[in-house]
C-alpha cells in the first residue's frame, strides 16, 4: 500500500463520511456545476489540467454531462460557474491557470452544449469562490437570483475541484441558506462522483518550485473536501436518479 492509500485508509476510518442515494424532481431542484473547463479537465490544456487520462476527472465530466442532459431534458435549470482568472493574477497553487483569452477558461468539449442551451446559466468568475465571483457591482448575486427566479428546493452540485472551488462555493452556499437569503432552498447536495480535483505529487511541486506545501495528492484532497462539506451541513450523495 502507498503512503497516500494508507493515509486515505487512515481518514476514512477515523473520519468517515456518509454517502446516500438521492431521488430528485419531487421538489424543484437546479444543478450547479464548477469550472469544469479545459484549465483543469482536458488533458494536456494547463497546469492544473491532468497531463494524462485521469479516470477521477474523467468519470466526473462524464457524470456531469449525463446529469446535466436529463436536466436540460426536464427543462430543469443548470447554472456553470467558469473559472476565468485576470491574467497575471494566479490563485492558488500559485500556477498561472484559467487565464482569460487562453482557452483554459472554456468548458471542456463534452459540455460546450451548454453555451446555447436554454436551461443553462453561465457565470464566469474571476476567485475561487463562485458565491463571492458572482456578486455585481450594484450587491446583487447571480446565484441567489437564480435560485429565487426558479423557487430552488434543492441544489445539486458537481464540479472541480472537490477540496477548493467545488468546496470555498458550498460552504458559502450553506452559510447564504442559513442566514435566509433564499427562502426556498432546503437542501445542498453533492455528488461524490461529479466532483474531483487535481493531483499535484510533491516532487512535482518541488520541481516547479512551488515547494513541498503545494503538493496535492488527488485522492486525499477530494476525501477532505467532501468531509468538510459533511461537516458544514451538504448532503454526500452516490447515487442520484431522476424522476419524470
Amino acid at each position: 500500500m502507498s503512503q497516500s492509500d494508507s493515509i486515505l485508509a487512515g481518514l476514512t476510518r477515523t473520519m468517515p463520511i456518509k454517502l446516500a442515494s438521492e431521488m430528485l424532481g419531487a421538489r424543484k431542484v437546479g444543478l450547479v456545476i464548477v469550472d469544469e473547463v479545459n484549465g483543469f479537465a482536458t488533458v494536456g490544456a494547463g497546469y492544473l489540467a491532468p497531463p494524462v487520462e485521469n479516470p477521477q476527472v474523467r468519470r466526473m465530466v462524464a457524470e456531469t454531462d449525463r446529469l446535466a442532459r436529463e436536466f436540460s431534458r426536464r427543462s430543469w435549470p443548470v447554472l456553470a460557474f467558469l473559472d476565468t482568472h485576470v491574467p497575471g493574477k494566479p490563485e492558488p497553487p500559485y500556477l498561472p491557470h484559467c487565464e482569460a483569452g487562453t482557452g483554459e477558461e472554456n468548458l471542456v468539449p463534452e459540455l460546450a452544449w451548454l453555451e446555447t442551451d436554454a436551461n443553462a446559466t453561465l457565470v464566469r468568475k474571476d476567485c475561487i469562490n463562485g458565491f463571492v465571483g458572482a456578486m455585481a457591482p450594484d450587491g446583487s448575486n447571480r446565484v441567489v437570483d437564480w435560485v429565487k427566479r426558479h423557487g430552488l428546493e434543492q441544489v445539486l452540485v458537481v464540479g472541480i475541484c472537490t477540496d477548493i472551488c467545488v468546496m470555498d462555493f458550498v460552504l458559502t452556499f450553506l452559510s447564504a441558506r442559513n442566514h435566509d437569503l433564499m427562502p426556498s432552498l432546503k437542501d445542498i447536495l453533492v455528488y461524490e462522483a461529479g466532483c474531483s480535483t487535481y493531483h499535484l505529487p510533491r516532487e512535482t511541486a518541488e520541481s516547479l518550485g512551488l515547494g513541498a506545501q503545494a503538493a496535492h495528492p488527488q485522492d486525499i484532497a477530494h476525501y477532505m473536501g467532501l468531509y468538510f462539506m459533511a461537516s458544514r451541513g451538504a448532503r454526500l450523495v452516490d447515487r442520484v436518479e431522476l424522476t419524470g
